[in-house]
């Protein structure tokens, strides 16, 4: 009976230095992965509130992107924060006019994952975004500029791939956004923006739905990852249509997109980190 006794106490004695190393041992790494890109393409232009013309030209863009695992349930759930700054003008047919543009364009995104076999991953959630801008027509002296701003609730995913072309490692992805629904801006078709500034505010807000507000954006990227840095090229293609009190807005861009990805580690002061820490990556 003293020998069993023993053995029970040297067993409970030994028990919580085991779970403390387990729990060492099962500890969660969550990098953060951040992308500074650079984009460059053409954009087709048609805003019947400046001019019933369609205008072409270019479109350039700085942007960034972070993501990152959430800690609640790593493996399961990823966020997304991201930032568009864009600057473009096009040219009427005859080539004697220009629209210039400049927008803003923030989102966050949350996304529920699943690993399939074969390096691949599927991802589908939702999306809060908003964007401001503005288009200007010199030639137009009374109403040269038209506002453009929305905030909108949306879907988005993505589909990865992780894997290798010979010996180099890389990540292609495609991320489509959606707007569903959410707010816009617009006036009436002959109002101008002094009539605003004077009081007159009724009417500018309208409810969006595909059907009066329409944004797709799509982006394709590779990750070539060099060792300790990753170069990231690809494709943006992103097709805007609005209508409301009369006015049309369309806005069609291709882009090339270059840029460079990196991830790093935000650790809290006093924290500790094992060797056998679980790396979870948002992406790769």
């Amino acid at each position: 009976m003293r020998r069993l006794i023993a053995i029970f106490i040297a067993v409970a004695a030994s028990l919580p230095l085991h779970v403390r190393a387990e729990e060492a041992g099962d500890s969660v790494v969550r990098p953060v992965l951040s992308a500074y890109m650079v984009e460059s393409g053409t954009a087709h232009v048609c805003d019947t509130y400046l001019t019933p013309l369609h205008y072409s030209g270019w479109n350039a863009a700085l942007s960034y992107e972070r993501m990152q695992a959430m800690k609640f349930n790593p493996e399961k759930w990823v966020m997304c924060l991201d930032g568009r700054l864009s600057l473009g003008s096009s040219d009427n047919p005859a080539q004697t006019a220009s629209i210039w543009q400049i927008g803003f364009r923030p989102s966050w995104s949350m996304m529920w994952r699943k690993p399939l076999p074969g390096g691949f991953t599927l991802a589908a959630g939702g999306n809060i975004g908003a964007d401001i801008g503005v288009l200007y027509l010199a030639r137009n002296g009374n109403n040269p500029a038209s506002v453009r701003a929305s905030l909108t609730v949306g879907v988005t995913g993505m589909a990865v791939w992780n894997g290798r072309i010979g010996r180099l490692p890389l990540t292609l992805r495609y991320r489509p956004v959606l707007p569903i629904t959410g707010i816009f801006f617009a006036p009436d078709y002959d109002e101008l923006y002094y009539e605003i500034y004077l009081g007159n505010h009724e009417g500018l807000v309208h409810a969006a739905w595909p059907g009066n507000f329409f944004r797709l954006d799509n982006l394709l990227t590779a990750d070539l990852h060099f060792g300790a840095t990753t170069l990231r090229v690809g494709y943006r293609c992103e097709i805007f249509s609005s209508k409301a009190s009369g006015i049309v807005s369309r806005n069609v861009t291709h882009a090339f997109v270059l840029g460079i990805t990196t991830e790093w580690l935000s650790l809290r002061a006093g924290s500790r980190r094992t060797p056998d820490s679980r790396i979870i990556s948002s992406m790769y």
